[in-house]
């Protein structure tokens, strides 16, 4: 089970928002790329980049922070970008950089052929993020939900050859309110590529909770507003949920 930071990138500066509202956000450090190196310090083995003001115009704003960070890091941790990315040449420039895994949200909803187009053209390198309001898919920044099941959109945008499945519940993101385990594990039983959890981590709870339900295809869980409010250790969320992982696999070969 990966814990995997958030860096929520706003005008440069790295936020967290309420519930993805542009207009509740905090600004955590004005330099992203050394924010990105604390958390591979403190032991982030993934990072997760979201360009909110690319997710909300619909093109990439935010190319120069995230250049900084890829740097700063390097390339021997996987970076999985998403916010904006509406055509193959931005997926192109992105990969062309360092990016390891770019996520695709609402294109993916509105135009599954660009979904398609991007799974056959980069494979291996692209993830779905899809945001739910109530077990229905929300889009374009989270300001419109859509009357699309978030199952069956999984179930299809799976056999169009994605890496995986972030899936975050709107309503418990940035509120530090728990994970809504059910909704994710339901999901995750129902597909064969990976889901990654998002919204919700709070603490160590959260953590133990994840990797108890981790054997239902749950391989990672993103988290922001806690690590950065210190509600969540980051460094001992990890080996947490390292040691569960490892308890976990010698039970079942014992």
């Amino acid at each position: 089970m990966l814990i995997i930071p958030a860096i929520d990138l706003k005008d440069g500066h790295c936020v967290r928002l309420r519930q993805g509202l542009m207009e509740d956000a905090t600004v955590f450090s004005e330099d992203p790329a050394a924010m990105a190196l604390h958390w591979v310090e403190q032991g982030a083995r993934r990072l997760h980049l979201v360009d909110l003001n690319g997710a909300f115009a619909g093109k990439p704003k935010n190319e120069p922070a995230i250049r900084n960070i890829v740097e700063a890091v390097g390339l021997d941790v996987p970076i999985q970008l998403g916010g904006g990315i509406r055509d193959l040449e931005t997926i192109e420039r992105y990969l062309d950089i360092g990016v390891t895994y770019i996520i695709i949200g609402t294109a993916a909803v509105k135009t599954p052929g660009f979904l398609h187009e991007a799974c056959d053209t980069f494979p291996g390198h692209i993830m779905v993020g899809l945001d739910a309001n109530s077990g229905k898919v929300a889009v374009d920044g989270w300001s419109k939900v859509t009357g699309h099941d978030v199952l069956d959109l999984a179930k299809r945008f799976e056999g169009y050859g994605i890496e995986a499945i972030i899936y975050t519940d709107i309503g418990r993101d940035g509120m530090l309110s728990g994970v809504n385990i059910p909704a994710t594990v339901e999901l995750a039983r129902e597909l064969t590529v990976p889901v990654i959890a998002s919204g919700g981590i709070t603490n160590l709870d959260d953590v133990h909770a994840l990797c108890a339900v981790q054997d239902s295809g749950i391989t990672g869980a993103i988290t922001g507003r806690a690590i950065y409010e210190d509600t969540l250790d980051f460094a001992e969320a990890q080996k947490l949920a390292d040691k569960l992982t490892s308890d976990r696999t010698l039970a079942s070969h014992g």
